[in-house]
């Protein structure tokens, strides 16, 4: 139910404004990769505007998911060491209590 929720208030809306920002956005651009040579045909790229603008986006995405995965490693460790440590205790919760040997019993007395 929630994912139906969540597919028609966010992702919904959100297509509209894509596809409206891709169809006001279709005209060709020049983008050139050569700074010192803006020229240069071989380093500049002829696409439609909003392909820039999605390929940002993107780009975007993927430095910050990569930068939140890289600040977010510490909790990764802690929980993978927490988890060994819970597993350990598991088990050992689950093996049987190890009884102390007696003293053999002392030998009984002659009359």
């Amino acid at each position: 139910m929630f994912n139906r929720v969540a597919l028609v208030v966010i992702v919904v809306p959100l297509a509209i404004i894509l596809i409206a920002l891709a169809v006001a956005n279709r005209e060709l651009v020049a983008f050139t990769v050569d700074p010192f040579n803006p020229g240069n045909p071989s380093l500049t790229y002829t696409l439609p505007f909003f392909v820039f603008l999605f390929a940002a986006l993107a780009l975007g995405l993927l430095v910050g998911s990569l930068a939140t995965w890289v600040r977010q490693g510490r909790y990764r460790k802690l929980a993978r060491q927490r988890g060994v440590e819970a597993e350990s205790l598991k088990q050992a919760v689950s093996r049987p209590p190890v009884v102390p040997q007696q003293n053999p019993a002392l030998p009984r007395p002659t009359n």
